[in-house]
């Protein structure tokens, strides 16, 4: 049976991830309150507590899941290769909305899925989920909801979709943002966005100077007659924004899921 603890009593905040933090090591799923939405996580050394956490969302190994960590030593300790400006934007942006993609330490032992020898990696800014990262060390975390289902900002939401599949619920409040972390990949010469999110393209460019924006595709032609057709009806230039190159998400996967492996393709595989 689930247990769950509202974090905005001390004490039950301290006994939560003090038995979140025991489930992790025994290979549990828990729910935990992020800087953006509600995640599910796990050990991201334990393979199969891994497969636990995809199967729990209903995904495959070609949507591996980010890991997040609790410090950027941490970080670093994960990553093999973080490129020219890893660290700039782990000192501007940690703790907060920002996935980093990078090479992995190729002798890590773990299995997150199908990476292509790249970790999504995150520090967030929210003192619950730090507390157990703290515990647990690295996290393999998604966002905690069925996938193609919203996106859970509440643990009583994510308990409303996940249910006795996660051992520990965390309550941590309803989160302030459902906006997701912005996803860079460093494993090219110049940093290339996957994902927009929290932080902006020109946040980045403030720290790295070049960055390749989020590629988009090209408007179906039925949308463009439709934009065309709300424009004259409206008389106004159409608000629809041009879409974003689909990068294998469903609805609602929105937080520390959707942080692609670089070129599964780049901006394929899955959070915040």
């Amino acid at each position: 049976m689930s247990r769950i603890y509202d974090c905005a009593d001390d004490t039950a905040r301290k006994d939560g991830v003090t038995d979140a933090a025991s489930a992790v090591r025994r290979g549990d799923l828990v729910v935990l309150p992020t800087d953006t939405v509600y995640g599910i996580g796990t050990d991201a050394f334990n393979p199969g507590a891994v497969a636990r956490l995809l199967e729990a969302k209903g995904r495959g190994r070609d949507m591996p899941p980010p890991v997040l960590v609790g410090s950027m030593r941490a970080a670093t300790a994960l990553v093999d290769d973080m490129g020219n400006h890893g660290r700039d934007l782990m000192e501007e942006f940690w703790p907060g909305p920002l996935t980093l993609v990078c090479t992995a330490t190729p002798s890590l032992s773990w299995d997150l899925g199908d990476t292509k020898g790249t970790v999504a990696v995150r520090m967030p800014m929210d003192p619950v989920a730090l507390e157990l990262l703290k515990e647990t060390g690295p996290m393999a975390v998604s966002s905690a909801n069925k996938s193609g289902q919203p996106a859970a900002t509440t643990a009583e939401e994510a308990n409303e979709q996940l249910g006795a599949d996660v051992a520990v619920y965390l309550e941590g409040g309803a989160t302030e943002s459902a906006v997701p972390s912005t996803i860079v990949d460093l494993t090219y010469a110049v940093p290339r966005v996957l994902r927009t999110g929290a932080i902006s393209i020109e946040q980045l460019r403030a720290v790295c100077g070049t960055v390749i924006g989020e590629l988009r595709k090209p408007k179906k032609r039925a949308e463009t007659k439709a934009d065309e057709s709300a424009e004259n009806s409206e008389g106004s230039e159409s608000s629809a924004e041009t879409p974003a190159e689909d990068t294998g998400e469903k609805p609602g996967d929105t937080a520390e899921e959707q942080a692609p492996a670089a070129e599964n393709t780049p901006e394929g595989r899955s959070e915040g």
